[in-house]
């Protein structure tokens, strides 16, 4: 059992970065698809970013494409989110997530395609 910890958020103005960490215990991390999810206020969570266990594909949702960039440490059992040029939009709990062995195609980006979940690092963009 995958055991997932975020950490490194906190309170930015706008154009601000941030980078957050997910440190993984209790499985083999380097073998693991990783993703990063988010959640606002009132709206559903919402797919981030995602990595394969080698790290050579990457995944983003549009509206962070050219300003967040996901990698990976196996050595380390952590998976980091650099968030550059941050908007007051991207305020939100930051969830980091395991994807369930066996996808196929195109990386993972629906959250029923992950099975472990941390318990999220709040991120707040002031404007």
């Amino acid at each position: 059992q995958v055991h997932l910890a975020e950490s490194g958020g906190g309170l930015v103005q706008a154009g601000g970065s941030l980078r957050l960490s997910c440190a993984a215990s209790g499985g083999t991390f380097s073998r693991l698809t990783m993703g990063w999810f988010r959640q606002a206020p009132g709206k559903e969570r919402e797919f981030v970013a995602a990595i394969t266990w080698g790290g050579v594909s990457t995944n983003y949702v549009d509206s962070v494409k050219g300003r967040f960039t996901i990698s990976r440490d196996n050595a380390k059992n952590t998976v980091y989110l650099e968030m550059n040029s941050l908007k007051p939009e991207d305020t939100a709990v930051y969830y980091c997530a395991v994807a369930t062995p066996g996808w196929l195609g195109s990386l993972p980006s629906k959250d029923y395609e992950y099975d472990t979940w941390g318990q999220g690092t709040r991120v707040t963009v002031s404007s």
